[in-house]
């Protein structure tokens, strides 16, 4: 799969998605590719958005932000993996910032790292498959 959507400006993906709480990547994540993306970079399917946000309604979107950080994790395994130099997101990163950053603008600056690591893993796995023989 060649990967579309590199250089996304995470900050404001972040910063939109924290004002409108949620739901902008309700129609970000499936609409944008971003679904699809995650799942193979992970390489597993993941459970969609839309039913981690549903499942995050009655946990106060403790269950979201859970999934948004194991996500980050994986991510930050396959960036390691890849041979990318950091800063990377992770685990607690991405939950750190949502949970402690919150009056700080941290889940802009959670969403700004998680997009910046899938940024490099993406253009690493495209220079890898412009690399291939026959391509």
């Amino acid at each position: 799969m060649r990967f579309k959507h590199t250089n996304r400006k995470g900050f404001w993906l972040g910063f939109i998605d924290f004002f409108t709480a949620g739901l902008f990547f309700l129609l970000y994540m499936p609409l944008g590719g971003l679904q699809e993306e995650l799942d193979e970079v992970v390489g597993h399917k993941t459970r969609p958005y839309w039913q981690a946000y549903l499942l995050g309604i009655p946990t106060l979107f403790i269950y979201t932000l859970v999934w948004m950080a194991r996500i980050a994790e994986e991510l930050k395994a396959k960036a390691i993996s890849l041979g990318i130099e950091g800063p990377y997101t992770s685990w607690w990163h991405m939950f750190g910032w949502n949970v402690f950053g919150l009056i700080l603008m941290g889940p802009a600056v959670a969403t700004y790292r998680f997009f910046d690591t899938l940024n490099k893993v993406e253009a690493e796995l495209n220079k890898a498959q412009d690399s291939e023989p026959g391509n």
